[in-house]
């Protein structure tokens, strides 16, 4: 009887020490199929930089150019854009007082109420650009400006490598969108800022009546 006994746990010992080295060999095949995938896998939507984040930020506005801005249109004013924006070698800034844009009208472009280009000449921060209820420059009224006051203006600006900064304003109680803007851009002959023909290329002259415009500066 102890022979048939210590056969069968001989039997049992065998056949079990096969099922480990089975079970063994199986590990090590998942573990190096595990190792030797083609491809990791792909990342989530909550890793993948978001829009915020690839955005490059903008450059913080100077204190020198956020001052002179707050001067001349008040502490809710906003600098849009600066540096040298005519191409003439000096320091301008464009800055404004925004309103609530409103949903209904579909014509695109920034509402300000208020606006101003700001050009650093000897030393000082000069005017050389306003907009209350009309368009205006050193020399008076801009061309094409409407004739009744606007409270206020739809404006769209974009910074051309040749021809330095270009504006165009629409009154915002204008809802047709066929209504072309006024165009507004530097003129480098007369050595300012002055509104262009309906199609953009020939430069205005100021209305003579309202000549004698104050010119603003600030040290």
């Amino acid at each position: 009887m102890n022979a048939t006994l210590n056969g069968n746990l001989t039997k049992c010992t065998k056949a079990g020490s096969r099922r480990m080295a089975s079970l063994g060999l199986a590990a090590i095949a998942l573990t190096a199929f595990i190792g030797c995938g083609t491809n990791p896998p792909a990342p989530s939507a909550d890793s993948a930089p978001s829009a915020a984040e690839t955005k490059p930020t903008e450059p913080p506005v100077p204190d020198e150019v956020q001052g002179a801005a707050k001067t001349l249109l008040g502490s809710d004013v906003k600098v849009l854009v600066f540096g040298d924006l005519a191409g003439n070698g000096n320091q301008q800034f464009l800055a404004a007082n925004i309103l609530p844009k409103t949903p209904t009208n579909a014509i695109p472009g920034t509402i300000v109420s208020r606006a101003v280009i700001v050009e650093k000449d000897d030393g000082q921060w000069v005017e050389v650009l306003h907009v209350d209820e009309h368009l205006k420059n050193q020399k008076g009224v801009l061309g094409r400006t409407p004739l009744q006051p606007v409270t206020g203006w739809r404006l769209q600006y974009e910074q051309d490598p040749v021809q330095g900064l270009q504006l165009y304003f629409t009154p915002e109680n204008t809802s047709d969108p066929h209504v072309l803007p006024i165009g507004v851009r530097w003129n480098p002959k007369v050595k300012r800022y002055q509104s262009t023909d309906a199609s953009f290329e020939k430069f205005l002259p100021e209305a003579s009546q309202m000549s004698g415009t104050p010119r603003s500066s600030l040290r």
